[in-house]
């Protein structure tokens, strides 16, 4: 039986550490970065020798591919790809190219994962930026109107799934109002409820059909003062669940964050307790990826189902146009030069 967490590993290739603890712990995923994608081969066989380890060929094998500053694989292992705020500076001039460019480039990003053995993107950003806040999101939003972000989010999400990789909407419900880089400190937010619905979380509203999100490491004041919305029940709940009617697989943003504090088992129980269906890991340290799998449950009931139609996302219902793609990619890259 699969447990409730995604993990990362350390390097290019499992040790026998690692091996092991994959094989006894049963992650539901593995998360891979920059340190483990040296070429094509050697990310196919990591990929199947986690597969193997953990036992099951129907495990979320996730990457963040957003492109600008988030794009884990680089030339000349995928395409180099703009930052979203590119395509936002389209749509300002033409809605519906955007979109289709938007749509194009992501479908090419999914046939470049898939040839990897990647199923999963965490993309796209949904998270609508203000003035003043924190540029750890900036280039990464689909520009600051929510309805530009819920066009160019939607047609992301549509490209990645027309080419059999499930996406994952981040950071639910909302990132680009903080003040502080979650990855560094814990972000406070103090902007009235009313303003937040109005504004950040009407993206994960108006895709809250889509299929997996991962949360947000940010105190939302208004709402609940005491934790931040990943680990809050409040805010997972009356928020996510309810008032945007996410009901698709939930995961934390990486446990090993510093907005979050105690330990690592207890940051799990916490994500989970509150209503996420996963924990997620990230930097590869074993110790802490015991500490991760003491706090986590076996996937079961709703969880579990959430899991089992995320999977399902992955059956690709679209043909790649490459000559297409690579033009829309041309457009959105000029827009930066």
């Amino acid at each position: 039986m699969q447990r409730a967490f995604i993990t990362g590993v350390s390097g290019e290739a499992l040790t026998q550490d690692e091996r092991r603890f994959v094989r006894e712990a049963r992650p539901a995923g593995l998360i891979l970065f920059a340190r483990n994608c040296r070429e094509a081969g050697q990310i196919r066989t990591l990929v199947d020798d986690f597969r193997s380890a953990a036992a099951g060929d129907d495990l979320l094998v996730l990457i963040d591919q957003e492109g600008g500053r988030v794009q884990r694989l680089m030339p000349p292992l995928a395409h180099r790809l703009p930052p979203a705020q590119a395509f936002a500076t389209l749509h300002a001039a033409d809605p519906e190219a955007a979109v289709r460019a938007a749509y194009a480039v992501s479908r090419l990003v999914a046939s470049e994962l898939r040839a990897l053995g990647i199923n999963t993107n965490c993309a796209p950003v949904l998270d609508v930026p203000c003035e003043g806040a924190h540029d750890i999101i900036g280039d990464r939003a689909y520009g600051s109107n929510p309805a530009t972000v819920i066009a160019l989010g939607r047609a992301v999400a549509d490209g990645l799934m027309a080419g059999g990789v499930l996406p994952v909407v981040k950071h639910v419900p909302g990132h680009g109002r903080a003040g502080a880089d979650s990855h560094l400190d814990l972000p406070v937010v103090d902007t009235r409820a009313a303003e937040l619905e109005k504004t950040d979380f009407a993206p994960f509203r108006a895709l809250s059909d889509l299929p997996a999100a991962m949360t947000a490491h940010v105190v939302f004041s208004a709402i609940d003062a005491g934790a931040p919305a990943s680990v809050s029940r409040i805010v997972t709940q009356r928020v996510i669940r309810e008032a945007i009617g996410f009901d698709g697989l939930l995961m934390s943003d990486d446990l090993s964050m510093k907005a979050l504090a105690g330990s690592l088992r207890a940051r799990a129980e916490a994500v989970i307790e509150a209503g996420s269906d996963l924990a997620l890991h990230c930097n590869g340290n074993l110790i802490e990826m015991r500490e991760v799998v003491e706090g986590v449950p076996v996937l079961e009931g709703r969880a579990l189902e959430r899991l089992q139609r995320a999977r399902a996302a992955m059956r690709a219902s679209g043909t790649l146009d490459l000559a297409e793609a690579e033009a829309a990619l041309d457009l959105a890259l000029a827009t930066v030069a």
